[in-house]
């Protein structure tokens, strides 16, 4: 066997100086083979006459002008607890709703008072009511009259858009056939009430059409602007909120008034949306939870409470999205984003990537009644402007609201 010292290595392609040159000096390269300096001159440095420039830094994401800053005030404030609706005591003298709120201090005004605790509470117990339970789940009881009724109005304003075709329109957002259907609304809207108010049998209810007919009209979106947001779902929120307050929803039709009335009034509004192109009210883009809605997302996380497979995190996953979106109004919504919205998913949805993050589906329901309350339909944005265009048609401050 010959000596391993007496072979030494081939030269590298880099000859290594001997120490002490002037190779050792300054920032020389190194060479491979031993680690000193080489006699391989430096590259040459970048000359904007003969070299390409270098590539401009561009963020992934663009900071958001009206991002949320009271993330601490969220995470510090109380969960909205469920609240029974105090009933609304005849005799009524109802009148047509006049806008009450018109600032954030109406909106901190309106969150103090008796009616905005018991608003939040009633949409917290809705959520309670659906906890365990997939849309296609037997109800605890038969569908009562108003239930009923309440989806039959849904079916006439479905079969409104079937008669309403979108008309030749090159713009992204803001079909103007919704405007006819619109039209159709307003002109039938107190014939769709009636007979939810009939479901009572009371003459103390004469008239209350007048009250509840702006609620609804509200519920669908701004006619002129073209635009949806979560305002106006508040609006139907609000509007079944008064029918509770009347007395004509009660805490048995909670479940039936989810999982059939509100998940009925989610398809008509993402058929609004799909076929007149309605511009989001006021989002907050990549930095909102969705451009439209809020209220699924909390009662679609109340439905996966203790679900045994499922987790927050399984929205990544494609299989769970596609066999059981139509059973947990969440997954629904998580489908829905990924529809429309390209590119990964962590960039144009970072809050819903977020929440994914959470262990259990408990803390995203209970989180998200908190955001409801402090970024949801009647307080969204802190700026004026941004402000008015999203509850400028919210009249929850008015009457059976009120009483």
């Amino acid at each position: 066997m010959s000596n391993p010292e007496s072979n030494p290595p081939p030269p590298s392609a880099t000859s290594c100086p001997p120490p002490g040159s002037a190779a050792h000096a300054g920032h020389a390269p190194l060479c491979r083979s031993c680690g000193a300096p080489t006699t391989t001159p430096a590259p040459p440095p970048w000359s904007a006459s003969s070299d390409s420039p270098p590539p401009a830094y561009r963020p992934i994401r663009m900071p958001a002008i009206n991002a949320p800053t009271n993330t601490a005030a969220i995470v510090l404030s109380p969960v909205p607890q469920p609240l029974p609706v105090p009933p609304a005591s005849p005799p009524f003298a109802f009148q047509v709703p006049a806008k009450r709120i018109t600032s954030p201090d109406d909106i901190a005004r309106f969150h103090a008072s008796v009616h905005g605790r018991h608003f939040l509470g009633f949409v917290a117990a809705l959520s309670a009511s659906v906890h365990g339970r997939k849309l296609s789940d037997p109800l605890p009881s038969p569908p009562s009259p108003v239930v009923s009724a309440l989806l039959e109005l849904i079916s006439a304003l479905s079969a409104f858009v079937a008669s309403t075709p979108p008309l030749p329109h090159n713009s992204r957002y803001g079909n103007p056939a919704f405007r006819l259907w619109h039209e159709k609304l307003s002109d039938s809207a107190n014939q769709l009430i009636a007979p939810i108010m009939a479901t009572a049998g009371s003459p103390d209810l004469a008239g209350a059409e007048a009250e509840l007919a702006p609620y609804l009209l509200d519920s669908f979106g701004n006619a002129t602007r073209i635009d949806y947001g979560t305002g106006h779902e508040t609006n139907f929120a609000a509007f079944l909120y008064c029918l509770a307050r009347l007395g004509l929803i009660t805490e048995a039709d909670y479940p039936a008034v989810v999982l059939r009335v509100f998940a009925a009034y989610l398809d008509l509004m993402r058929t609004l949306q799909d076929t007149y192109l309605l511009e989001p009210a006021g989002s907050h883009g990549v930095w909102g939870l969705d451009d439209y809605h809020f209220l699924p997302f909390i009662f679609g996380a109340a439905q996966l409470i203790d679900h045994k497979y499922m987790k927050p995190k399984s929205i990544h996953n494609p299989d769970i999205l596609d066999n059981f979106s139509k059973e947990y109004m969440y997954l629904a919504c998580v489908a829905y984003v990924k529809k429309v919205k390209k590119g990964p998913f962590a960039e144009h949805s970072p809050m819903l990537d977020d929440i994914s993050g959470v262990p259990h589906w408990k803390k995203v329901n209970s989180g998200l009644l908190k955001m409801y309350k402090a970024e949801g339909g009647l307080k969204q944005y802190p700026k004026p402007l941004c402000f008015e265009a999203n509850v400028q048609n919210t009249h929850t401050h008015h009457h059976v609201l009120q009483r």
